[in-house]
């Protein structure tokens, strides 16, 4: 059932005693005065719709424990101990100096509650009605855009260990498939844990225990093929099937039908990095900075560095791009706004749906690149859409096609520019998109137009100070505790909540007759 807060205070109550010690104007001090304003125990009765049973925490106090774990990235157990021992916690949660605490097995209990009901996001969106109420952002129509990888909470495992993982995976979690791996797995003793013992420096032996896991692999897909499963079951055994493919091809002289396999002398697309958390994601910045994990995404308004919106994403795939979650953020807005961004966010596609929506980008465009040092960009081409058709520096014209190409072939045979356009063999082949004009007019704007760049200079550095506080507590790198994307999410939805808190909590944040007021804008 519900536990509430008593309106009374104990004998020992931390709030009383030792509250002067706690700083004014800090987090804790805000949450010892306000906490069951900002998180109303009836906010949170769908929770507990039981009337029966020993009384839970109070709603308003693992709220106020919630989000000051995400604040300081604690874990758990550091938790459990900070309310147990901390008496700033004691004060922000009105616990006893006396009270014991919680077992850290509590939080998982309640995130798990708060996951599964209609409104998982309550927390958050309870600051989110406190930053309306103060009309911090009323106004303002700018919005900055950046995000961040965070490193998951698991380890990235390489193919063969992903292999004997998965197959073992599937021997705990499908009914029955323990006796079809001894039937049908012979390349290796799924009983046992760890990699199988080989020598490792041979590469015969190497690739021969490829092609045995790969053969076990598909052996068993095949066999539980047809069998009714479970939703659980079902995802492991596809697990298993993209395990066995995604970084795998057939052995040198051979076609796959052998069964002989190696090491993919490439990266799959999208590549699954870890049975134990098939959402995360390989990722790289640069071809030296790569990074295992997470995309946490967010806009903010960039004077206030209130974050407005936020989500979390698995580190790769189109669907997941910066330029894609921006266009997901900026349908979320009611009003015109300006969207400032780096050349992420420069895609045709997300410039062309800012326009489309009536509000206006100030994004950096990409860079064009010749395939000549110094040579011609596309931009040197004039294209006329209305004729379709391109021309070339040399006054060549050529037919944009029906796939949006277009090639002058034998006409670059002969060309006295050629050496500064293209050493393809078949000549300059042009590739637009369906919004190049509108990808040529921001280049044009941003390279003729200097107070378009200073309007930028000016506002989109600000969003890279809210990335840092998102991605960094106490001088070291955050590492997310959770699995999945929908947990991590949730943890950046309190994380982003705890921030915009304290910010508002840094302006003076009270409540004044019922009503959230800002003494300092």
């Amino acid at each position: 059932m519900q536990g509430v807060e008593r309106s009374d205070r104990e004998l020992l109550d931390a709030w009383a005693l030792v509250g002067h010690l706690v700083p004014d104007g800090s987090m804790f001090a805000f949450l010892a005065e306000h906490r069951r304003e900002l998180f109303a125990d009836s906010e949170f009765d769908d929770l507990f719709p039981s009337v029966r049973g020993r009384p839970s925490i109070p709603a308003s106090v693992m709220a106020s424990i919630l989000v000051l774990q995400t604040l300081h990235d604690y874990s758990d157990r550091e938790t459990a101990e900070a309310a147990r021992c901390d008496l700033r916690w004691k004060v922000a949660t009105g616990l006893a100096l006396d009270h014991k605490g919680f077992d850290a097995s509590t939080l998982v209990y309640w995130r798990r509650r708060l996951a599964t009901s209609d409104r998982p996001h309550r927390i958050s969106d309870a600051v989110r009605e406190v930053v309306e109420a103060t009309g911090v952002v009323r106004g303002r129509s700018r919005r900055a855009v950046d995000s961040t990888i965070l490193d998951d909470a698991v380890a990235t495992q390489d193919t063969i260990t992903q292999l004997v993982s998965v197959i073992r995976r599937v021997g705990r979690q499908v009914p029955g498939a323990m006796a079809l791996i001894a039937a049908v797995c012979t390349g290796h003793d799924y009983s046992r844990p760890g990699k199988p013992v080989i020598d490792w420096d041979d590469p015969a032996a190497r690739e021969a225990l490829v092609s045995a896991l790969v053969n076990d692999a598909n052996a068993l897909v095949d066999a539980l093929s047809g069998t009714k499963l479970d939703d659980d079951a079902e995802q492991v055994v596809a697990l298993l099937a993209l395990i066995a493919g995604q970084d795998v091809e057939p052995a040198e002289g051979s076609d796959g039908t052998d069964g002989r396999w190696r090491i993919a002398r490439r990266v799959a697309p999208e590549r699954v990095i870890s049975t134990v958390d098939p959402e995360a994601r390989h990722t790289r910045k640069s071809p030296r900075n790569t990074r295992d994990g997470y995309r946490a995404h967010v806009a903010a308004e960039p004077q206030t560095a209130i974050i407005t919106d936020e989500a979390l994403t698995p580190a790769a795939g189109a669907d997941n791009s910066d330029a894609a979650v921006a266009g997901r953020f900026l349908d979320a807005e009611t009003e015109p706004r300006q969207w400032y961004g780096d050349s992420a966010y420069g895609t045709g596609d997300l410039r062309g749906a800012i326009e489309d929506a009536g509000h206006a980008a100030v994004i950096k465009p990409g860079p064009v690149k010749a395939p000549i040092e110094g040579g011609f960009t596309i931009d040197d081409f004039t294209v006329d859409e209305a004729a379709g058709q391109a021309r070339c520096p040399a006054g060549h014209t050529r037919a944009i096609t029906k796939t949006r190409a277009v090639a002058f072939g034998v006409l670059c045979r002969d060309c006295p520019l050629r050496t500064r356009c293209t050493t393809a063999k078949d000549g300059r082949t042009l590739h637009l998109t369906d919004r190049d004009a509108l990808l040529r007019q921001a280049r044009r704007d941003w390279s003729g137009n200097p107070d378009l760049r200073q309007d930028y200079r000016t506002f989109r550095p600000n969003v890279e100070r809210v990335i840092s506080q998102i991605a960094s507590q106490g001088g070291r790198r955050v590492k997310l505790r959770y699995r999945g994307t929908t947990k991590n999410n949730a943890w950046l939805k309190h994380r982003t909540a705890a921030l915009n808190l304290r910010n508002l909590i840094g302006r003076g944040l009270t409540l004044t007759a019922g009503t959230w007021t800002l003494t300092t804008t």
